[in-house]
């Protein structure tokens, strides 16, 4: 071999996807190549030359891409390449002209494949092929091995929480009849040293389950007969998944429901049984435990306490691999409880000598609860919702809540949910509205559209119930949804204030950073993609809360293809993921606050290529929501 393929094999060997081809589609590849130079400022492919007839991948220099030839400029330069990584594969693989001009920022030396050997190449190599069609999908699953083999040291080897549940049942169940009698229920549980019976009728379908707690509690403690059918001892309100179903989601159930197990059914029939054992055997508190504290607290130190334990609970998820929209979710859901059981206790405590409420009324998150997105750096937005009783005024409503409201804010902010520092709380007089007085504050903003409203309408837009009469935090939301829809200044003006957040991407540089050379990964890199998901949700009359929900239910009336949806998810959620390592690391270092700030040269070489496509992506989100709305 020459030397000139040994520094050409430790070159590719450095990036993506190359460091993943065999060998031998390696050498075939660089045996194809050539060697092209292009001067400072040179175009190398622009549109105006037709259909791509090249596969060009950087070895030395700056290439970036221009959306405005004739006046390129920092807003018109959308992406800026450097060493290692290759273009234009959407033109490639669409055997198309390229949208964008491409252009040598300095001196810069090319290799470059014919389009001819590039597409035998996509036949060749799958990790070549995986990476061309997925790209930033392909860099994230790269991204995920390494976040896996960091966290290693940290955490015992665990199920993954991405497993569908019929890749967990360990066994065929043991089930039994409705009319088995409790006493050979219980001679079978011991013969077989199993922890429960499921009951099944004549077609599998389970009917009722008997565990080891159900012995003591109805069996034991009460002596009851035990030539009884079984079937009037056992638990028979039964909640089911399909063996489609993913590991988190019956993790979650077990949380919210307090369960120790779930059941999975498929076409009515009992196809398995999965304990919260087969997913977190290994961890040191397991969901439900942590749901069942939460639950079960009757002070707030006992709340404390489960906070820590969720907070160890995402440590040890993100050590998994657990993929952040999932975890997000599970911090939220823990939150969601843990906040719900402060609301009861308040409303226990202020409302003592009333066993009613004083009417019906719904506390609401908002902000990143709101979306179900809730990071370990997460102060509190909420407000309350309530429907006025017969003979009594909004304003006398609000004064007997407001204290109750404090309450809760405060002893929030003790379980590790700071106080809003521009008091979006419930506590606060602004923020404790009947349901008329909402939809009036709503249509004000909408109307007017200043920046102020437009600001609000950011916050309070996100609302979702949280606990109480969900059906008024409904209404709310069916009618916002007519509202906002109709009104396309308003929507206009959102767009409009949303560009004002760019994605911060050099021209010179990789990233334009700020103060102690650090970015800021929630201002100005997940805050992109809310704000534009957020505006699509609204002008498509979606309702869903969440970034991702909203894309995806909005894609088709807005006619934006799937894939390009999928591309702006992968890119959000890399953000989300950079943002939970930070602030775990940050609290693992036992530092006071948590921020949003990284320096992008501490990051490792791969997250930072996967940052520039994902900040990229959120580019890409930005034209077209200028496009949508003419700016």
């Amino acid at each position: 071999m020459s030397a000139i393929h040994v520094s050409q094999l430790s070159f590719f060997a450095a990036h993506a996807p190359f460091d993943r081809m065999e060998p031998a589609h390696l050498l075939w590849m660089l045996e194809r190549m050539q060697l092209g130079y292009y001067a400072r400022d040179e175009v190398i492919v622009s549109p105006e030359q037709g259909r791509v007839e090249r596969f060009l991948v950087i070895k030395q220099g700056v290439v970036q891409g221009e959306q405005n030839v004739a006046h390129a400029s920092d807003a018109d330069t959308w992406l800026e390449l450097v060493e290692g990584e290759c273009f234009p594969l959407g033109a490639l693989l669409a055997h198309r002209a390229v949208a964008s001009t491409y252009r040598a920022v300095k001196d810069t030396f090319c290799y470059e494949l014919a389009l001819a050997d590039f597409q035998q190449l996509l036949g060749l190599s799958a990790p070549f092929r995986d990476f061309c069609t997925r790209r930033i999908a392909n860099l994230l699953e790269h991204s995920k091995q390494v976040i896996q083999a960091q966290y290693t040291h940290s955490s015992s080897e665990q199920q993954s929480l991405a497993s569908p549940l019929s890749a967990i049942i360990r066994s065929t169940p043991v089930t039994c009849t409705p009319q088995t009698s409790v006493r050979e229920v219980l001679e079978r549980m011991h013969a077989s040293r199993i922890g429960s019976m499921i009951a099944v009728d004549e077609r599998g379908f389970p009917l009722g389950i008997l565990t080891l707690p159900d012995v003591l509690e109805r069996i034991a403690l009460p002596q009851a007969d035990i030539t009884q059918p079984v079937i009037n001892v056992m638990t028979t309100e039964l909640t089911f998944l399909p063996p489609q179903s993913l590991a988190y989601e019956a993790a979650l159930t077990m949380a919210k429901m307090g369960f120790r197990h779930v059941l999975v059914v498929e076409n009515d029939k009992l196809l398995g049984l999965v304990t919260e054992k087969d997913l977190f055997a290994l961890q040191r508190v397991g969901l439900r435990q942590i749901g069942s504290s939460i639950r079960h607290a009757h002070n707030i130190e006992a709340l404390q306490r489960a906070a820590s334990d969720i907070r160890q609970m995402a440590h040890n998820m993100m050590a998994q691999g657990v993929a952040a929209e999932q975890l997000t979710q599970f911090i939220s859901t823990f939150n969601d409880l843990l906040t719900v059981r402060v609301i009861e206790m308040a409303y226990a405590e202020s409302f003592a000598d009333a066993p009613q409420l004083p009417a019906q009324l719904c506390w609401m998150a908002l902000g990143s609860e709101g979306r179900f997105e809730q990071t370990l750096n997460t102060d509190q937005d909420n407000a309350l919702i309530f429907k006025v009783p017969e003979g009594v005024t909004a304003d006398a409503m609000r004064e007997r809540l407001l204290p109750v409201a404090r309450r809760i804010n405060e002893q929030l902010a003790a379980c590790g949910f700071p106080l809003c520092r521009g008091n979006v709380m419930a506590s606060n007089p602004q923020w404790c509205l009947s349901l008329d007085e909402w939809k009036a504050k709503f249509s004000n903003w909408i109307t007017n559209g200043t920046p102020e409203a437009l600001l609000h309408a950011s916050i309070f837009f996100d609302f979702r119930p949280l606990h109480g009469t969900h059906e008024l935090a409904d209404e709310l939301r069916t009618w916002l949804a007519r509202a906002a829809s109709n009104n396309s200044r308003f929507l206009h003006q959102m767009a409009e204030n949303a560009m004002s957040i760019r994605p911060p991407l050099g021209v010179i540089r990789d990233f334009v950073v700020g103060k102690e050379h650090t970015l800021d990964l929630k201002l100005n890199g997940i805050t992109p993609f809310v704000d534009a998901a957020r505006i699509f949700s609204l002008a498509a009359g979606v309702t869903h809360t969440s970034t991702l929900s909203r894309l995806r239910n909005s894609a088709a009336k807005l006619n934006i293809h799937p894939a390009e949806i999928e591309a702006w998810i992968d890119a959000f959620l890399f953000i989300q993921v950079l943002r939970m390592r930070h602030h775990d690391e940050a609290q693992s270092g036992q530092d006071d606050e948590l921020d949003n700030l990284i320096d992008p040269e501490d990051l490792h070489e791969l997250d930072r290529r996967i940052l520039k496509e994902a900040f990229r992506q959120a580019r890409k989100l930005q034209a077209r929501l200028a496009v949508e709305y003419h700016l």
